[in-house]
């Protein structure tokens, strides 16, 4: 299966990984900061250095250590993250952790906006952003900006303003995404949402590939507020092509 190709400003920043090497494979929602929900996810999956977990983006910003994120995730061959808005934040200096040393601002830039895999059979393959694609655009014609921040396709549109990419992507490949709040996972048969708030009360999620199942953690403690208007409520209407491994998928909450 031909892998997902972008643009020169992007394609430097697309990384291929080959998940055959691996025991098992997890792609995790936001964590924004949030450590000791990361550790207890980290652990409920039992992950050991022949598992591969894959970061949707957002390690930091909001929560309460936003550092200790960065270090888990950094000194660890078998975790891998794309740069999501809020790592580009501090690249740009829109935003600043104090925290974050030189050498951290320079492996969050060192790392890829995409990640992906090849599928097996009927499965597709896989390509991990933070925010999404848009089905009109050819990914070619993708800047890293719109990897971040895809979310409705109407012009300026963002929460509460469908149609959203996810309704109307078809493939080839099955995205897995980040950057918009959930109550609960998106599951269509060519795109996955991951980030179900955990920095706001929600719960950390991570989506088993080889067993096509939810794994979650609820946090002790809200971290940030927010409002109810940017906290999605799926499903946003029948999936055009709806996937029958996904009817069986399980799901663990705390």
């Amino acid at each position: 299966m031909s892998a997902p190709r972008f643009g020169p400003e992007v394609e430097p920043l697309h990384r291929r990984v080959d998940v055959s090497e691996w025991e098992n494979v997890y792609v995790v929602g936001d964590v924004h900061g949030c450590p000791d929900e990361l550790d207890v996810l980290l652990s409920k999956l039992d992950v050991t250095d022949d598992d591969l977990v894959v970061f949707v983006g957002d390690l930091v910003r909001k929560g309460p250590d936003s550092k200790a994120v960065v270090d888990r995730v950094r000194d660890a061959d078998n975790l891998l993250t794309v740069r999501g808005n809020n790592e580009e934040k501090l690249l740009r200096g829109d935003k600043e952790l104090p925290d974050l040393t030189d050498d951290d601002l320079d492996w969050i830039a060192s790392l890829p906006v995409a990640i992906s895999w090849a599928g097996d059979g009927d499965t597709p393959g896989a390509l991990v952003v933070h925010g999404g694609v848009d089905p009109r655009v050819p990914l070619e014609e993708h800047s890293v900006d719109d990897l971040q921040n895809n979310r409705s396709l109407q012009p300026g549109g963002s929460y509460g303003d469908r149609p959203y990419w996810w309704e109307e992507y078809a493939g080839p490949e099955r995205v897995f995404y980040g950057h918009t709040v959930l109550a609960r996972p998106v599951v269509r048969e060519y795109a996955v949402g991951l980030d179900t708030g955990c920095v706001y009360g929600g719960e950390l999620t991570a989506y088993d590939w080889f067993d096509d199942a939810f794994v979650t953690v609820s946090p002790d403690d809200t971290a940030e507020e927010r409002a109810d208007r940017k906290i999605l409520e799926p499903p946003f209407g029948a999936d055009p092509a709806s996937s029958p491994r996904l009817a069986t998928a399980e799901s663990e909450s705390d």
